[in-house]
């Protein structure tokens, strides 16, 4: 009883600078929110500033959930600064995240992760930053095929992990191998994956990385469990945009906006050309200014933003935000995009555990097989949450609703 009154008391003082966030209708606050960010703020623009005192919030060594794919110290990473860096919004302080508050307020609910491989990356920073204030008595952890779950059992809480890279069923739904090169998709209906959406409290989900793989993708169209039939290609932001509309549709007709939000985070970064395009048509590098460098090397971030084009996929964005602004019910997007942009130095490179042995010749040329998508834990995902965390508790009055 004393730690709930504790709590609340923690609530009320990190919400007192703010007002209550209107809902949709602006009769009452979302759910989840205690406070409001100061109008105007947007968290997503910014910069990277060092912070050896408060960064990392936690020790790749001590978090027992991260996969050998992330962890990049127990596979040789010689620096450690990428885990040092704080991203501070511009204009405006926002409350800090604070572990025992969300799991408080977590209290009796099931919050859910849906995407790829990055969001799970998320979800896992997710659990770092949350398990140490709870007891190795009151938690547990286990996956089964495409679903994790971690119980804060005191709470009475789960917070959860489902894998649909491309949302919709397709033959990438294997959670361990799933690594197609002909994707086919089923643009509907949503049935395999969204049963065991039904019921979250919260639900964040992502789709980004797996539908730049081309411009065209395969689509299987009606309702017939056989995947080799009927199957047409479409270009990939129209058949994203089609997957995407189906899911904004099972949100109005499942999710309760009274007691119940959903998230959507925007795409994740690759850093695997570091030669990129100025915005005056000439020719910059944010990397070593050879052909063929990437993120591979890179110890610190992009200092000179103003001369960085980002490589991410402008159309895919585009539909995103085109897409969930027709919904009918609370749509927040985490824009981590920009952000990430910045941080070059931050991904798994080649300190990670290897789906394949590399080869002789990949070995004298380490940039060949760098990983410049996924993200060293600790490091970026845990950003990430913070403005997810931001987002849950404390929303701006601009949020896309």
């Amino acid at each position: 009883m004393k730690l709930l009154l504790a709590v609340l008391a923690l609530v009320a003082a990190a919400a007192s600078p703010f007002l209550l966030a209107a809902g949709q209708d602006g009769g009452g606050p979302l759910p989840f929110a205690v406070g409001a960010a100061p109008e105007g703020c947007d968290v997503g623009r910014g910069e990277w500033v060092r912070d050896e005192t408060a960064r990392p919030w936690y020790q790749e060594w001590e978090c027992p959930y991260i996969q050998p794919q992330l962890t990049c110290q127990a596979h040789g990473r010689p620096d450690k600064e990428y885990q040092n860096w704080r991203w501070q919004p511009r204009g405006c302080s926002l409350p800090s995240f604070n572990a025992t508050m969300m799991l408080e307020m977590l209290r009796g609910k099931r919050m859910l992760f849906v995407g790829d491989s990055l969001n799970r990356g998320q979800y896992v920073s997710l659990l770092c930053l949350l398990h140490r204030a709870i007891p190795d008595s009151a938690k547990s952890f286990e996956t089964t095929d495409s679903l994790s779950i971690f119980r804060a059992k005191n709470y009475d809480a789960t917070i959860e992990f489902y894998w649909a890279p491309l949302l919709a069923e397709s033959n990438s739904d294997d959670a361990v191998v799933h690594r197609v090169g002909e994707r086919v998709i089923r643009g509907a209906p949503m049935d395999k994956h969204s049963r065991f959406w039904q019921g979250a409290h919260i639900i964040v989900f992502n789709s980004y990385l797996w539908w730049t793989a081309g411009d065209k993708i395969n689509i299987l169209r009606g309702a017939d469990n056989d995947m080799s039939k009927d199957i047409v290609e479409m270009k990939s932001a129209e058949a994203y945009r089609l997957v995407l509309y189906q899911v904004v549709r099972w949100l109005e007709r499942n999710a309760d906006p009274k007691n119940s939000r959903a998230f959507f985070v925007t795409a994740s970064p690759t850093h695997t050309e570091s030669i990129t395009g100025m915005n005056n048509g000439s020719s910059a590098a944010w990397g070593d200014e050879t052909e063929g460098g990437n993120c591979y090397n890179q110890t610190t971030p992009i200092s000179d933003a103003a001369a960085y084009r980002s490589s991410t996929n402008q159309e895919i964005q585009r539909v995103t935000e085109e897409v969930l602004a027709t919904s009918r019910v609370p749509v927040g997007l985490v824009n981590i995009t920009q952000l990430s942009e910045y941080r070059r130095d931050a991904h798994t490179q080649t300190y990670k555990k290897q789906w394949s042995e590399p080869t002789k010749e990949q070995r004298a040329d380490p940039r060949s097989y760098a990983d410049c998508t996924h993200w060293c834990l600790p490091g970026v995902p845990d950003t990430w949450n913070e403005l997810l965390y931001w987002k849950l508790f404390f929303p701006s009055y601009d949020q896309a609703l």
